[in-house]
């Protein structure tokens, strides 16, 4: 059973930046593509970032194209994501996820996904 922790959330102001970091407790991390998702109050878990085992691909959602960086190091079973210019619209539980199967892409469906984190909190205020 894998276990994922997060960490590096906190409470920011608007324009701050953030890195959260997710160490993974498998001996099978680098067979996998990683996925960071968030959920505000209210709302439903989206997929902000996705990054292929390798680090080859990543993907991004519209919102935090050009302010988020997915990155991994596999030699350290860590997955990160570098926040910056963060906007108040951000506020979320940050969750990282591992999904169901192995493949040469990432995924980006929360159903494609079935290790969580337990979430850290990222809250922007104005």
């Amino acid at each position: 059973q894998i276990q994922l922790v997060e960490s590096g959330g906190g409470l920011v102001q608007t324009g701050a930046s953030l890195r959260l970091s997710c160490v993974a407790s498998t001996r099978t991390f680098n067979n996998f593509a990683m996925g960071w998702f968030r959920q505000a109050p209210g709302k439903e878990r989206e997929n902000v970032a996705a990054i292929s085992w390798n680090g080859g691909s990543t993907y991004y959602a519209d919102s935090v194209k050009g302010r988020f960086t997915i990155s991994r190091d596999n030699a350290k079973n860590m997955v990160y994501l570098q926040m910056n210019s963060l906007k108040v619209e951000d506020t979320a539980v940050y969750y990282c996820a591992r999904p169901k199967h192995i493949g040469i892409g990432y995924y980006t469906r929360v159903d494609d996904y079935d290790s969580w984190g337990q979430g850290t909190q990222v809250t922007v205020s104005s």
